[in-house]
């Protein structure tokens, strides 16, 4: 005799009869609440922060102390690449508030178990990636902690909610 289990199967339900969240998918979520929280507010002091960290490149560059050739290097792209972003703000503002929206919608679904969530919240990770490499092209990625939080925790948080996804069935 074979054995067909659902994902409903497995699931555990309260004494209510609603289903439990997985532990691994209710960690996920609230990691992602405290991420797009995070986000909105960086996404909202973009513009303060680009000139400010603009401000501080001037000053090292004229602060009379001796750079290297690859400080100085370093501080020119990441200079051509703030200035590039703050001509480009209005969009880059409008594609990470679209993507954290959409993360967020996702996590709330996943946290009621629907599937489409985990396809909403693929599109808003995905989203201010692509848009971002659209507008910047590779200019973004000037360091290593810019390439790990661009391109590396999305990744991972994607990996990890395909893990999850076993515990999805509405």
């Amino acid at each position: 005799m074979t054995e067909n289990a659902t994902a409903t199967d497995k699931l555990e339900f309260s004494e209510d009869g609603k289903a439990n969240i997985p532990s691994g998918l209710k960690v996920l979520t609230i990691l992602t609440f405290v991420g797009c929280g995070i986000g909105i507010l960086f996404t909202l002091l973009m513009p303060l922060l680009y000139k400010f960290l603009l401000g501080m490149m001037a000053k090292a560059q004229t602060s009379g102390t001796e750079l290297k050739a690859k400080q100085l290097e370093d501080i020119e792209k990441s200079k051509a690449m703030m200035e590039l972003a703050q001509a480009n703000i209005v969009p880059l503002i409008a594609i990470s508030i679209i993507g954290i929206a959409l993360c967020m919608a996702g996590a709330i679904m996943m946290r009621k178990l629907k599937k489409d969530g985990y396809w909403l919240y693929i599109g808003g990770e995905l989203m201010p990636v692509i848009g971002t490499f659209i507008i910047l092209g590779t200019a973004q990625f000037t360091g290593v902690t810019s390439i790990i939080m661009g391109l590396g925790l999305p990744l991972l948080f994607v990996i990890l909610y395909t893990l999850q996804r076993k515990h999805l069935v509405h």
